[in-house]
Parts: C-alpha cells; structure tokens; sequence
C-alpha cells in the first residue's frame, strides 16, 4: 500500500506586534505524520518564518491551515521534506521488518 503524508500544525508563535500588524507568526511547530494504512510513523520540529516584503498580510483570525502549510514547505523547501519522507518511509519500513529484535533468551524458552 502506498503511503500516505500529512502535515499536523501543532502551534504558531507570534510577535505580539511587528511592522504595524499584530500577532504576526514567525515559528511554525509542525508535526509530519504518515500511514501506510497500518502502519504509522511521525516526526516534529519547527520552523522560523519570515514576514515577506510586498505579500499581503492576513490577519492571525483569518488564517487557513493550507495557508500556513504553504509557509512551511516555502521556508523548508522541498529537499528538507523529501529527507523527513525518507525516514519516516524508513521508520515505517522498521515497523514491518525491525532491525532490532529481543528474543527470549535461550535458557529461558520452554
């Protein structure tokens, strides 16, 4: 089964007032979770944003998660998150097949 990606937004901080708006977002704390349908595996973190000159600024209220989605793969890039793909394939991979086992040990099995 393929697997399947997400974002989780977590928690925005905000400069209480920047540049003459208020409750401006300069860190994104994130969590990327995915699914094979069975499996599951997550990651977290955060990242710093920057208020961008000459974009339009949309009040805290109004934000949208895609919106800040949007903000996090822009300040990421798409390197970064093919890196957090690949250990979250890896982690689900670990899941179906460890790499580490505990069996009972031998003086102890019936």
């Amino acid at each position: 089964m393929a697997i399947t990606y997400n974002w989780e937004i977590q928690q925005l901080e905000c400069y209480a007032q920047h540049e003459g708006h208020v409750e401006v977002v300069f860190s994104i704390h994130w969590r990327r979770q995915a699914t094979d349908g069975v499996y599951t595996a997550g990651v977290y973190g955060s990242q710093a944003i920057a208020l961008a000159p000459g974009v339009p600024f949309t009040p805290f209220a109004e934000l949208d998660k895609p919106q800040v989605e949007g903000w996090l793969v822009a300040a990421m890039g798409v390197g970064k998150i093919a890196a957090l793909d690949a250990e979250l394939d890896k982690q689900i991979e670990h899941q179906k097949n460890p790499p580490v086992v505990t069996p009972a040990l031998p003086w102890e099995q019936a």
